[in-house]
């Protein structure tokens, strides 16, 4: 019996096929090395440059030697500003301090972000992720002053892997006492080393970042023991017992993708823990559509979505 897919929508289908060569359905192990070969980072000194923002280069003490962040911050803007905690997404395996970046300014304008060079894997497996994101968090927090950010402001963000390391940076924070965080805002986080929800199969070898292409990331980051019994929730947050005492969390994933379900069974025990979350399921995209076809109405309306969030946050803790 062949196996139906949701529709994708019309705008991010035409992209997908015109650029396909942009999109990463099925990863092996063996190709990670092409893949960063091919990947361009985006142009920082431009990308502030557009937003109407300055950048500066950091270095944060981490377990293992410095930890290298951007911060860019409006102009124009007084201080301190609230600032997003930014991790980058590339399956754990790819990805530059730079990705996505563009993103996380164009649904906070007037914020900061903090952008982290986290450690890849295979060459850096768990714990260096997160523990460097740990550490950025604990440097930005300490430096906030001289940052000109808010350290009562503090949301933590990512794209895909950065999605999961972000969810997983909320449980560290809650387990060690960490520097409190204000929300956590995850766009299509890779949150399940297991890799075997509904939606995992059902996209397998169609789309953007299929079962296989998850199985390679998990499995350079986490090694043989990836989908076994023993990972932690720091590596992989959906494999925390309780989901409880989190900040308010948003959740955006699209219909048509691997990730679709562990997000909202993610956002599902959220709720069922007595947490705050907003989820909201982007019908017809693929992996990573906002970023493959910002002009896509679908795309303008996720951003639309987390900017709004966002606003909300902030909103409610002046209230």
């Amino acid at each position: 019996m062949s196996v139906r897919l949701p529709p994708f929508d019309p705008e991010i289908a035409a992209v997908m096929l015109d650029k396909a060569e942009l999109v990463v359905t099925a990863l092996a192990p063996d190709e990670i090395g092409a893949l960063r070969a091919r990947a361009t980072p985006p142009d920082i000194q431009a990308v502030v440059a557009a937003a109407a923002c300055t950048v500066s280069e950091h270095h944060a003490p981490g377990p293992d030697g410095d930890v290298r962040v951007l911060v860019v911050r409006p102009e124009g803007v007084p201080e301190p500003v609230p600032v997003l905690l930014h991790l980058h997404g590339g399956g754990l395996v790819v990805g530059d301090v730079a990705d996505n970046v563009d993103m996380a300014l164009d649904v906070a304008p007037g914020w900061a972000v903090a952008s982290v060079e986290y450690r890849l894997a295979p060459e850096s497996p768990y714990p260096a992720a997160i523990e460097d994101a740990y550490a950025a968090l604990v440097w930005l927090v300490a430096k906030a002053s001289d940052l000109g950010v808010d350290p009562q402001r503090v949301v933590v963000t990512g794209v895909s892997a950065g999605g999961g390391l972000a969810a997983a940076l909320a449980l560290l924070v809650r387990d060690r006492g960490g520097p409190p965080l204000l929300g956590q805002l995850l766009v299509y986080p890779m949150l399940d080393d297991r890799n075997d929800s509904p939606s995992t199969h059902q996209m397998a070898g169609a789309g953007s970042w299929d079962r296989t292409a998850n199985a390679t990331g998990w499995g350079a980051y986490l090694g043989a023991a990836a989908g076994g019994p023993t990972t932690p929730p720091y590596a992989s947050a959906s494999r925390a017992d309780s989901l409880g005492d989190l900040p308010p969390a948003f959740i955006d994933v699209a219909s048509t993708e691997t990730f679709r379900d562990e997000c909202v069974q993610y956002a599902a025990r959220l709720w069922a823990d007595g947490g705050d979350a907003e989820l909201h399921v982007w019908p017809g995209g693929c992996h990573g559509f906002d970023g493959l076809v910002p002009t896509a109405q679908l795309s303008r309306a996720a951003r639309a979505a987390r900017a709004s969030w966002l606003t909300r946050l902030l909103a409610r803790r002046h209230g």
